[in-house]
């Protein structure tokens, strides 16, 4: 049974005397949401920083809105109120079906829920197919839930949607880990700072040569103008479309650098390198105080470029968090030689897609199916470099 809530929300409570979840909530507005979604922000809760509120309320004014998403946001509470989950969707029509996936599109590395820790830790079966049985019975009749780039933990402990059932992602994601207080060689190796150093040389006769945290508006905009000019241009090169062309995208991203957390942190950090005369490296991330994981970037198009700056810029950052006391890092998912540089491990991402109608049953099989011949396509060298030419006569 599903009670009607107020105009932007509604719950569902949930039969079920097995799991601990006894109530579902749905709120389809994200100023309604953000208060309960800033409780699952504190202290006893686990999530990661791509799922931070500021971070994807930018995301949905902009592109979420642009493409036609609605706010999906999923709120489980157990028999004394206690908020339990937060799961950060929206819905939109894909070929006929409606689907429900986590809010960020394209931008997150991981997508993950907001969990109270304690839940997230001893969650059962019963209690994720209570969750699952709350969304199913919602008004909007959503026909599969499509959970992508899932990180199998986070924190040490193990994601409870991967029991939901999952597939390895069209890609893992590149990782490195640090031991907080360690020495700065440790993280990055003599012989590859030694290397970088050298290069750097010709970088540091520049006017003006300098690393920079973004942390005013001035330095966000000025830096973000830059890479809006440079990067379409690194794109035309490389023979890729230019993903920041559309205005949303723009919005999204300047939004989001501009955003400030309860502590005065930026929802997305920029850091660069420069000089009097230009930008010459620039690269994004979020950061959590343990991990951070970069976003967009670029470099220049100038003679510097041969110099890596994107890889001594990489080095700075990675020193920069190391002496704050992070423990690991990523650069997001793709293997790219310049990740190759730094990470030694992979963090792998899986993918679930999870019928709640029969049309749902079709929409997830064909999600699945596509999915895994994206990864067979990515990891056969064969199939990629012909994917690779008929992404280069389409372009021309």
């Amino acid at each position: 049974m599903v009670m009607a809530a107020e105009h932007h929300g509604s719950n569902a409570p949930v039969n079920s005397s097995a799991g601990r979840i006894a109530r579902i909530d749905v709120m389809r507005d994200m100023a309604a949401a953000e208060k309960i979604w800033r409780v699952f922000e504190g202290t006893g809760f686990l999530s990661t920083p791509y799922q931070r509120f500021e971070l994807l309320d930018a995301w949905q004014q902009t592109i979420g809105k642009h493409e036609g998403a609605q706010p999906f946001v999923v709120v489980a509470y157990d028999t004394t109120g206690q908020p339990l989950l937060l799961l950060p969707l929206v819905t939109s029509r894909e070929n006929g079906a409606n689907v429900a996936r986590f809010m960020g599109g394209k931008h997150p590395t991981f997508n993950m829920g907001l969990w109270r820790r304690e839940f997230a830790e001893t969650a059962t079966a019963a209690d994720l197919d209570a969750l699952i049985a709350g969304i199913r019975t919602q008004a909007d009749r959503v026909d599969v839930l499509a959970f992508t780039q899932q990180p199998k933990q986070w924190r040490g402990i193990p994601n409870p949607l991967i029991s939901l059932g999952a597939q390895p992602s069209t890609n893992a994601c590149p990782m490195m880990t640090m031991i907080p207080g360690c020495k700065p060689e440790e993280r990055v190796s003599t012989s590859t700072r030694r290397r970088l150093r050298n290069k750097e040389r010709k970088l540091q006769a520049l006017p003006g040569y300098r690393y920079l945290v973004a942390t005013t508006d001035d330095d966000i905009n000025r830096l973000l103008d830059s890479f809006f000019i440079i990067k379409p241009q690194r794109m035309a090169l490389s023979k890729l479309p230019d993903v920041f062309s559309d205005p949303a995208t723009k919005a999204f991203v300047r939004d989001a650098c501009l955003a400030k957390l309860p502590n005065g942190q930026r929802a997305i950090e920029i850091h660069a390198l420069e000089c009097n005369d230009e930008l010459i490296s620039i690269f994004s991330c979020v950061a959590d105080g343990e991990r951070f994981s970069t976003m967009f970037n670029t470099y220049t198009i100038s003679d510097n470029a041969r110099y890596s700056p994107g890889l001594i810029l990489l080095r700075y950052m990675i020193d920069h968090f190391g002496d704050l006391g992070y423990s690991s890092l990523d650069f997001g998912v793709g293997s790219d030689d310049y990740k190759m540089t730094f990470c030694k491990d992979d963090e792998p991402l899986l993918d679930a897609f999870i019928p709640l109608t029969a049309r749902g049953k079709f929409a997830a099989l064909g999600m699945s199916s596509l999915t895994h011949a994206k990864r067979l396509v990515k990891h056969n060298p064969a199939l990629m470099h012909m994917a690779q030419l008929l992404r280069n006569a389409i372009s021309r």
